[in-house]
C-alpha cells in the first residue's frame, strides 16, 4: 500500500477543491458563529448572571443580527463552491499521512546512553509500547457547545500542547512498598525529585509556588531533597563535609562506619542513592534520605529511528532526529497561572517536574491476584508516548492546529481520516468525516480505512469508521521487519443501538483480518519472510461500557475474546480500580475539576466521582447534592478502550501489560478522561 501525503491524487484537483472551499467556507463560519451565539456554555451563563450587562451579552446582541446578514450575503458564493467541492470529495484520499522532524531544541538536552533502541536494535528481551487514546470533542464550535464546550481552535491548540508536554518528560517512577494500601489510585505524584513540592500523598497533593531559574542554577537549588528555598546547611546530602550537620550525628558526634552520609568511599551506598548514582535503585536501609522499601527508576524516552531504516517515505524529507537526545522540554518545568486569551486556563505545562508514585504490596496479592501490573490515575499522559489514537478530531482547522503541536513529538502522523460527500459505502452525504487521528513515533508502513455503512440519525452525518495502520518497531537478526498493528476506532453513540455497535464490531473484526492478510508481506521480501508481529492494538471510543444493563449485548461480543481489556473481569463486571472516562458535561467549569491536579484528585475520592462521572443507568438511584441521579456502585461509564491481543502473534512471542492509566491532563477541554497502556513485548530469547 502507498501512503497518501496529499488529500487527492494530482494537484489540479486539490487546486479546485480549494478554491470551492474557499467560496464555502464563509457561509460556513458565519453559520457556526450563528449557532454558537444561541447556544451558551454553563461558564457563559454564570458570567452573564454574575453581571448582566457585561460586554458578552452586549455583544450577542450586536453580532448574531451581523452574522446573519452576512451569511445570507455569502450563500450564493457557497453554492457555487459546493457544486464544485462535492463531485471531487469521489477522488479524494481517505487519509492524509504527514511526517515531520521534532523539534531540534528537545535534542539539545540528551539523553541517558542506552536508554532505548532504533528499529534495527531489537533487544533480544523485547521492547515496551505506550499506547494512548483520547476523545478530544473538536467539533465545529456550534456542536460542540452542545456538550458545553467551546473554542474549538484554542482547545485544539491547548491539547496538542497538552500531549506533548506530557509525553516528553523522563519517565520517572517510584515504588513504594506499602501492604497498607488500598486506595483505587495506586499511583500518584512525589517531590522527591520536584522543587516547591511538599512531600504528600496522591489526596493531598498541592502544588506550591516555584520559580524557575533559566541561567546557571546553583546545584543546591536543584537538590531534590530539600526545596527551592533552602541551603547547603539544611541538605544532608550537600553539606557532606559537615560532621555535625549529619542527620544521624546531629549532635556533634564523629562518623562511623554506619553512617552513610560520611561513608563516601562505599560505593555501594552511592550506588544507592539517585542524587550519587544514575542506577537509581534504592534499597539501602540506612540512608536517611531513602527509607526502605522505596525504589526510584528513571528512562528516557527511546530514541527515534532514523529514515535511512524508512524505506516507505520519501528521500527529500532528510534524516530523522534521534530520541537519544530528547528530555523534558523547560516548557514542562514550568506552569502558567491564570488564563489564556479569554477563557482557557492555561495548564498546558506541567507545573513542575514530577515523579510517578506507584505503590506495591509486600507479600501480598491485589484484590484480584490477575494484576499483575501497575494501574494509576495521573495528572499527565505518560511519558515516552509511543502512539496515539484521537476521535472526534472533526473540525478541519482545529485539526491542523493539533497536528501542529502534536507534530514536535509525533514525527509520524495520519489525520483528516474519513469521507465527504457520497462515495462508496457511504450512501448518505456526510458532512464531517471520521474525526480519527493516529500519531506515532514509530515509521507508519501502510494504511487503511474503512467507512461503517450502518449509522443512523445525526452519527450517520459523520463518516465513522475504522483506521487501521501497521508501524515497524524493529528488525530481526534475519532482517526481518518487526510490526504491530494498530486499530483506531469510534463506534455508533446513539444509545440504545446495541445492534449497530454490534455490527460495527463485526466488520472492524472482519476488515481488520484482512488488512493484516494483505500486509503480513511487503513487496521487496522474499517469499515466506513474513513479518514478525510485536503486538496487535485495538483502541477508540467504544461508545458502550461493561456495567450497563442496556449495553449487554456489546459486553458479549466475540472482540473481547480476541482481545483483551485491561479493565474487565467479565461481561457486566469490570476491576474495582477501573473508573468511567465520560465525564457529566454540567460540570466542566467547576473549580475543582478545573485542572488536571484538581481533577485527578476528585477522580481519586469516591465521592468526587460520583458528582462529575457519568454513571451507568440503574433502577436504584439516589439524588447527590448537586441534585443529580447516581447510582449507588459503580465508578462510572467506562467507554473508551484500550484492547491488546495475546494470542496468534509471533511464536514464542509475549504480550503483557506493564501498567494502565486514567488520566486527567485534557480537564477543561473535553467531556472525557483520556486513558493509556503500556505493553512489555518478550520474545524469550537470552542476551548474549
Amino acid at each position: 500500500m502507498v501512503l497518501h501525503t496529499s488529500p487527492y491524487p494530482s494537484a489540479f484537483l486539490s487546486f479546485l477543491s480549494n478554491l470551492s472551499w474557499a467560496l464555502v467556507f464563509p457561509c460556513y463560519w458565519m453559520l457556526d458563529r450563528l449557532l454558537a451565539s444561541c447556544v451558551a456554555t454553563s461558564l457563559e451563563k454564570r458570567r452573564r448572571s454574575q453581571d448582566p450587562c457585561s460586554f458578552l451579552a452586549l455583544g450577542m446582541l450586536i453580532s448574531t443580527p451581523l452574522y446573519l446578514v452576512l451569511l445570507l450575503a455569502s450563500l450564493p458564493f457557497a453554492l457555487l463552491g459546493f457544486l464544485v467541492w462535492a463531485p471531487l470529495q469521489a477522488s479524494r484520499h481517505p487519509y492524509i499521512y504527514s511526517y515531520r522532524k521534532p523539534d531540534t531544541n528537545r535534542a539539545e538536552h540528551g539523553t541517558v546512553a542506552g536508554s532505548g533502541a532504533g528499529i534495527s536494535e531489537w533487544r533480544p528481551q523485547g521492547r515496551s509500547f505506550c499506547f494512548g487514546s483520547a476523545n478530544v470533542c473538536l467539533l465545529p464550535d456550534s456542536l460542540a457547545r452542545f456538550n458545553n464546550l467551546a473554542d474549538t481552535q484554542r482547545r485544539a491548540r491547548e491539547v496538542g500542547k497538552r500531549i506533548r508536554n506530557g509525553a516528553s518528560r523522563p519517565q520517572i517512577k517510584i515504588y513504594i512498598d506499602s501492604p497498607t494500601n488500598t486506595s483505587i489510585s495506586a499511583a500518584s505524584f512525589c517531590s522527591v525529585a520536584t522543587q516547591g513540592f511538599r512531600r504528600t500523598s496522591s489526596i493531598d497533593h498541592r502544588p506550591e509556588p516555584a520559580t524557575v531559574n533559566d541561567g546557571d542554577s546553583d546545584p543546591v537549588a536543584e537538590c531534590p531533597v530539600h526545596s527551592s528555598g533552602g541551603t547547603s546547611s539544611d541538605c544532608p546530602v550537600h553539606n557532606v563535609q559537615s560532621v555535625p550537620e549529619c542527620p544521624l550525628h546531629s549532635n556533634g558526634e564523629e562518623a562511623s562506619s554506619d553512617c552513610p552520609i560520611h561513608q563516601l568511599a562505599d560505593t555501594q551506598a552511592s550506588s544507592d542513592c539517585p542524587v550519587h548514582s544514575t542506577t537509581v535503585v534504592t534499597n539501602s536501609e540506612d540512608c536517611p534520605v531513602h527509607p526502605s522499601g522505596v525504589q526510584i527508576s528513571i528512562t528516557s524516552p527511546e530514541p527515534e529511528p532514523s529514515e535511512a531504516e524508512d524505506q516507505n517515505h520519501r528521500p527529500s524529507e532528510g534524516d530523522i532526529g534521534s530520541l537519544h537526545s530528547r528530555t523534558a522540554s523547560r516548557e514542562s518545568l514550568t506552569r502558567f497561572h491564570g488564563a489564556t486569551d479569554g477563557g482557557i486556563p492555561s495548564n498546558n505545562t506541567l507545573s513542575q517536574h514530577r515523579t510517578s508514585l506507584f505503590k506495591r504490596p509486600v507479600g501480598r496479592k491485589r484484590r484480584h491476584g490477575d494484576d499483575g501490573f501497575d494501574h494509576e490515575i495521573s495528572a499527565f499522559f505518560p511519558a515516552n508516548l509511543d502512539f496515539l489514537c484521537l476521535q472526534e478530531a472533526f473540525d478541519r482547522r482545529a485539526t491542523e492546529r493539533l497536528c501542529g503541536q502534536l507534530h514536535r513529538y509525533f514525527p509520524y502522523i495520519l489525520s483528516d481520516v474519513g469521507r465527504y460527500g457520497w462515495k462508496g459505502c457511504c450512501s448518505r452525504f456526510k458532512f464531517l468525516n471520521s474525526g480519527l487521528l493516529l500519531a506515532s513515533r514509530y515509521p507508519i508502513l501502510d494504511a487503511h480505512y474503512e467507512c461503517y455503512p450502518n449509522g443512523r440519525a445525526e452519527d450517520a452525518l459523520a463518516s465513522k469508521g475504522v483506521l487501521y495502520a501497521k508501524v515497524q518497531v524493529g528488525t530481526s537478526h534475519q532482517e526481518q521487519r518487526i510490526v504491530g498493528y494498530i486499530t483506531c476506532t469510534h463506534l455508533h453513540a446513539i444509545e440504545g443501538d446495541a445492534s449497530v455497535r454490534c455490527e460495527q464490531l463485526d466488520l472492524l473484526l472482519q476488515w481488520g483480518a484482512e488488512f493484516k492478510r494483505v500486509t503480513s508481506q511487503s513487496a521487496g521480501q522474499e517469499k515466506g519472510m513474513e513479518d514478525h508481529v510485536a503486538f496487535d492494538v485495538v483502541l477508540g471510543d467504544l461508545n458502550f461500557d461493561n456495567c450497563s444493563s442496556e449495553d449487554k449485548l456489546e459486553q458479549q461480543h466475540a472482540i473481547f475474546t480476541q482481545y483483551r481489556d485491561p479493565c474487565r473481569l467479565g461481561p457486566g463486571e469490570d476491576k474495582p480500580w477501573a473508573l468511567g472516562t465520560l465525564l457529566d458535561t454540567s460540570g466542566l467549569y467547576d473549580e475543582e475539576v478545573s485542572s488536571p491536579e484538581s481533577l485527578q484528585k476528585v477522580m481519586e475520592n469516591e465521592e468526587g466521582r460520583k458528582e462529575y462521572l457519568v454513571f451507568p443507568a440503574s433502577k436504584n438511584q439516589c439524588p447527590s447534592q448537586k441534585g443529580r441521579k447516581i447510582p449507588l456502585k459503580g465508578n462510572g461509564r467506562r467507554i473508551d478502550y484500550i484492547l491488546y491481543r495475546e494470542e496468534g502473534l509471533h511464536a514464542d512471542w509475549k504480550v503483557d501489560i506493564e501498567e494502565f492509566s486514567f488520566i486527567t491532563q485534557l480537564a477543561g477541554l473535553t467531556d472525557h478522561l483520556s486513558v493509556s497502556a503500556r505493553l512489555a513485548v518478550t520474545t524469550g530469547e537470552e542476551e548474549s
